[in-house]
């Protein structure tokens, strides 16, 4: 079950948890910070299921998808009951690309756009609204932390 928590900061400077957790992903960008509640999927199956046949999505809450591998990924919406934002991330946890608002029901493959390990996705239209582009950071305990661009700490 998705649980709601705290949404998103969006002032430069705001403070952020130094602790990361399995169940929040944080972003930050020059200007901003985000904060979500995700349902990992790290395995096949878990991926391959993704937020189909939900009818809601808390506007705090997201999945993020996590490959065991750097590679190229697609998404469709087949059996996707609402619109969604897909965030594509890098091994670093920087944000490459972002897909908006990825139409319900809808099977034209959502292409990451090159290599990725990580993506987060979150309500339709919201990473415009609160900020999230490419060159933002994703910080969660699933980014090797050697590499990562803003690390657990």
């Amino acid at each position: 079950m998705i649980r709601a928590a705290v949404l998103w900061l969006a002032m430069a400077g705001a403070a952020a948890s130094a602790d990361c957790r399995d169940d929040l992903v944080e972003f930050r960008w020059d200007g901003g910070q985000a904060r979500f509640t995700v349902e990992v999927a790290d395995d096949e199956g878990e991926r391959a299921q993704g937020l189909m046949h939900r009818e809601a999505l808390a506007a705090s809450a997201g999945m993020l998808f996590v490959y065991e591998r750097t590679q190229e990924a697609a998404f469709w919406m087949e059996n996707t009951l609402i619109p969604l934002d897909m965030i594509f991330i890098d091994e670093t946890g920087r944000v490459t690309r972002v897909h908006e608002n990825a139409r319900p029901l809808d099977r034209t493959p959502i292409p990451s756009g090159g290599p990725i390990r990580y993506v987060l996705e979150i309500n339709g239209g919201l990473a415009a609204r609160i900020g999230i582009a490419p060159g933002a950071v994703m910080r969660h305990p699933a980014v090797d932390q050697a590499l990562s661009a803003w690390p657990c700490g």
